[in-house]
């Protein structure tokens, strides 16, 4: 049997289109839209309605860690459009479009939190999974999956902002961590709470990672913990008892699939 598993697409919707090839199945692990382009600035969602130079100027300030500036033009260029939420939901489904057609069947998706899952069931078709919170039988193996990332500690979400990334609270997330029980494999597009995983070398900081998946890892010994999220981590892979955790890699920018194969 031959799975290949992918995480972060961020819109590469012609790479997605050849993911499949020469598997038996495909794994989705989330981030399938591209919202802000921080290598093609024209490119994403931002640059599609704000333009490159507004991107530019954005990714700059993020960078620096000029978050008042950022947020002042972040409310400049919502503020310029009439309707914000449809704007971004037009530009959300064109892009899902394009997406979710490149999929090949049989595959097997969740949502990262650069996703809108309450749009997925648009796209329904013979062969496509949306997966999140369920353990599937795929090939023998029972592969255990869950999505989204978890909002920071003291965070809650605004239901008022034009986009709304996929973030789930803490008691949340391991509820749906908590029903993965008796798995061979776990899929999840966040990482287990392990700094050598969750630490991001170019952005230089750590991202949020899971408790509850460290857990399981250590409760339910699987053979694999596969997840996206972190672009460039620390580390790619680690191993924990007789599980090995993988990061599968930033597929936008490094097209290839990680390979399972038994």
């Amino acid at each position: 049997m031959r799975v290949h598993v992918v995480s972060d697409v961020h819109g590469n919707a012609e790479a997605l289109a050849r993911a499949g090839d020469g598997a038996d199945a495909l794994v989705v692990l989330g981030d399938l839209i591209d919202f802000v382009d921080y290598h093609e600035h024209e490119g994403g969602i931002l640059g599609a309605l704000f333009g490159a130079e507004n991107v530019a100027t954005f990714a700059r300030l993020r960078r620096a860690g000029r978050r008042p500036e950022m947020v002042e033009l972040s409310k400049r260029l919502w503020g310029s459009l009439d309707d914000p939420r449809a704007a971004v939901d037009e530009a959300v489904r064109e892009q899902y479009t394009r997406l979710f057609t490149a999929l090949p069947a049989p595959t097997y998706v969740i949502p990262g939190n650069v996703d809108a899952p309450a749009l997925w069931p648009e796209f329904d078709a013979p062969g496509l999974h949306f997966v999140d919170g369920e353990v599937r039988d795929i090939g023998g193996l029972r592969f255990g999956f869950v999505g989204g990332a978890v909002l920071p500690e003291g965070a809650t979400p605004r239901r008022d902002q034009a986009w709304r990334p996929y973030l789930r609270t803490r008691e949340e997330f391991d509820k749906a961590v908590a029903g993965l029980t008796g798995v061979d494999v776990l899929g999840s597009h966040i990482p287990p709470a392990l700094p050598e995983l969750t630490y991001d070398v170019v952005a230089r900081r750590g991202e949020l990672g899971s408790e509850a998946l460290a857990d399981l890892i250590v409760r339910e010994r699987p053979r694999w913990s596969l997840f996206g999220h972190v672009h460039q981590p620390l580390s790619h892979a680690k191993r924990v008892g007789v599980t090995e955790c993988r990061n599968v890699g930033h597929f936008q920018r490094d097209p290839r699939p990680y390979v399972l194969r038994w």
